[in-house]
């Protein structure tokens, strides 16, 4: 009787043995599956670690002040589609492309410079016609046509107190600026304006008797 009891205390503990091994595997397996539900691996661009190489490049480039080397990095990061530093790129392209325009480019006389920044104003570069135009403000506060060109930028980029303090200070040095103003579709997001109606038609009075003559140098070029 002895016998049978230790074979069936042994069988017992065996069982018990396995039974734990068991578990133990399904919770293994159990918890490897709710790790991957759980933490799913990210998927990255196929040139996701090219264009992180490109990024970093370029930045490099730029503290070294060679922004066209930058600028052909930054291009090939936005060629890559759904790619995360497409912002990011985009911004210090526009940068770059600022520097370049400011160090770059020489001009002859007021006019020329005039012209090129309305030419990137007309191009959509607001930000970079900006720079050349508040830039030639200061080297001439008297130059009308130089802020009639300011008038016209604020005004296409919704900013209408600054659109209207330009373009009262261009017809203070130029009355001509006034009727060309009427005109302008550079202006008519404020045409609903009472202010820039006020601006543009006066209340008669002798000094507007006579009709000005065209301004020498226009917004459109």
């Amino acid at each position: 009787m002895a016998k049978k009891v230790t074979r069936k205390v042994k069988r017992t503990a065996a069982k018990s043995k396995k039974t734990k091994a068991v578990k133990l595997s399904r919770a293994k397996k159990s918890g490897k599956i709710a790790s991957q539900t759980a933490n799913p691996p990210v998927q990255l661009h196929p040139l996701y670690a090219q264009a992180v190489q490109n990024y970093e490049a370029a930045l490099k480039a730029m503290q070294h002040h060679k922004f066209d080397k930058a600028v052909v990095l930054l291009e090939k990061i936005l060629a890559v589609p759904g790619i995360e530093l497409a912002d990011r790129a985009r911004i210090y392209l526009q940068q770059c492309k600022q520097q370049m325009a400011k160090s770059s480019t020489s001009f002859k006389t007021t006019e020329e410079h005039f012209d090129f920044a309305i030419a990137l104003m007309n191009s959509g570069d607001f930000e970079t016609a900006r720079t050349h135009l508040e830039k030639l403000a200061k080297q001439n506060p008297k130059a009308g046509f130089v802020h009639y060109g300011l008038a016209a930028l604020h005004a296409l980029q919704s900013r209408a107190e600054d659109a209207m303090r330009y373009l009262d200070h261009a017809i203070k040095l130029d009355t001509a600026h006034r009727y060309h103003a009427r005109n302008d579709t550079d202006f008519h997001k404020l045409s609903e304006d009472p202010r820039f109606t006020e601006l543009i038609y006066p209340e008669p009075g002798p000094e507007l008797v006579a009709q000005a003559p065209a301004p020498t140098s226009s917004r459109k070029r």
